[in-house]
């Protein structure tokens, strides 16, 4: 029986096991954008000579676009009845990947993914620390205040700066606003302006809420304008 693998064990196979990746989308979704290193190898191309395209000595690990997506189980599974041995389905797929904030490869590659801007290093508040302690952090390096999260990186919320004078002994969490707007990583930087206007700030988060990083309005519309500006260079 083929094995759904999730995330961290795709990179483990990548990583250790010298796995090889495999997209069994159509081709032309495959060249708009993939996952680094990929085979093309649509489900509609799958036959008898096809898995000679792979070494049977190497785990392969198919995947396609997302969990509502039936190609990757059933690819998996032909791939298996073809007689390679080691077979995963990466059933989450390509959507679960680029959500993360992970390198890709394809045409897509030109145009700014949130993930791609989104600055990691940003300074974060804890749900119990003091309001005198976040001062002193936010007056430092963010104006504009900071994402709130618990011990595993949840963001729950997000500090202002007018939540400061509430007093220096009361909790980031009880002055908070709660479930400020994410986005993932994978979302278009274009689309993301046009969606939120009047946004100065836009946090990007992993599908299991974790923050991967913030970015700024002027930030977004900077990336913007110098792809623009490369594609009409290219004309």
């Amino acid at each position: 029986m083929v094995k759904v693998v999730d995330l961290d064990e795709v990179r483990r196979l990548l990583d250790q096991e010298q796995a090889q990746l495999v997209e069994v989308l159509p081709r032309a979704e495959y060249e708009e954008e993939h996952l680094p290193g990929a085979t093309s190898l649509p489900l509609k191309e799958i036959g008898p000579r096809q898995p000679d395209v792979l070494d049977p000595a190497r785990p392969v690990i198919v995947y396609c676009y997302d969990w509502l997506c039936d190609m990757s189980p059933r690819a998996a599974a032909r791939l298996e009845r073809l007689g390679l041995a080691r077979v995963y389905d990466y059933a989450a797929g390509k959507v679960d990947w680029l959500a993360h904030g992970l390198p890709r490869q394809g045409m897509s590659a030109a145009r700014p993914y949130a993930g791609d801007l989104a600055r990691r290093k940003v300074v974060t508040c804890r749900l119990d620390d003091t309001i005198g302690g976040a001062s002193e952090r936010i007056g430092v390096a963010d104006r504009d205040g900071c994402p709130v999260l618990d011990a595993d990186g949840v963001l729950h919320g997000w500090l202002r700066p007018v939540a400061l004078p509430g007093g220096p002994s009361a909790t980031v969490e009880s002055l908070m606003e709660p479930g400020p707007v994410t986005h993932r990583a994978n979302d278009p930087v274009e689309r993301m302006l046009e969606a939120r206007p009047r946004a100065r700030r836009f946090i990007v988060t992993t599908p299991r809420g974790r923050l991967l990083g913030v970015l700024s309005r002027a930030e977004a519309e900077g990336a913007l304008t110098a792809t623009e500006s490369r594609a009409r260079g290219g004309d």
